[in-house]
């Protein structure tokens, strides 16, 4: 079974490293995209215990 996951990260590394280099622009969107989402997500939390305490 490690050798299943062991493939499957390196499928997951070689297709991000082939994406950066064929498609850089919606490489960076993509990643712009998901730190956006993280951020948004923290800052509602932040702000439901805010209003939780108040």
């Amino acid at each position: 079974m490690k050798w299943v996951k062991r493939i499957l990260i390196a499928a997951v590394i070689i297709f991000a490293v082939f994406y950066v280099v064929t498609r850089p622009q919606d490489a960076a969107n993509a990643v712009e995209g998901a730190v956006g989402a993280v951020w948004n997500a923290g800052a509602a939390i932040g702000q439901f215990f805010t209003s939780l305490a108040t």
